[in-house]
C-alpha cells in the first residue's frame, strides 16, 4: 500500500485531479452548469486547500486500488478502463442517486456530469497506471 508505485502515482493523480478538476469545473464548465443548476450550494470561495486534501486522498485511494485490480499489467488501456469504471460508478450510479433524492441539477446537468466523470477519472487512471509502468520493474 505505501510502495513506491502507489506513492508516486497518488503524487501524479493528485495534481492531475486538481489541474484537471480545476480546468473542468472551475473553467470551462461554469457556464453550463450555472444554467442547469436548480440549487446553489457552492461555497464562495471554494475552500482549495480542502479541495487539494480531497484530491490526495481521493488519488491514494485509487492508486492503491489500481494496485490491486492490475496485476501488474499496466498501460493507457488498463488505466483508462480502471478509470472508466470508476467514473462509470461515481459519475452515473451516484449522479443517478443524487437526481433522485436532490434538487441541485436538471437531468442535463447530471447527464453532462455523468459523462465528464467518466472521461475525468479515465484520464486520471491512464496517470495512475504510467506512474506505475514507470516505477515497476516487470511491466508489460
Amino acid at each position: 500500500m505505501f510502495s513506491k508505485s502507489n506513492l508516486l502515482a497518488t503524487l501524479a493523480a493528485t495534481i492531475a485531479m486538481f489541474l484537471l478538476g480545476w480546468l473542468i469545473w472551475g473553467f470551462a464548465t461554469v457556464d453550463f452548469f450555472e444554467g442547469h443548476t436548480l440549487t446553489n450550494i457552492m461555497k464562495e470561495p471554494p475552500e482549495m486547500v480542502l479541495i487539494f486534501v480531497s484530491n490526495l486522498i481521493g488519488a491514494f485511494v485509487l492508486s492503491a486500488v489500481y494496485g490491486k485490480w492490475s496485476h501488474g499489467h499496466h498501460g493507457i488501456g488498463q488505466g483508462f478502463e480502471f478509470g472508466v469504471a470508476i467514473g462509470a460508478f461515481l459519475g452515473i450510479s451516484v449522479g443517478l442517486m443524487w437526481y433522485a433524492t436532490a434538487n441541485l441539477f436538471d437531468f442535463t446537468g447530471y447527464a453532462v456530469e455523468a459523462i465528464i466523470e467518466v472521461a475525468y477519472y479515465g484520464i486520471v487512471g491512464v496517470v495512475i497506471s504510467l506512474v506505475y509502468k514507470a516505477t515497476n520493474k516487470t511491466t508489460d
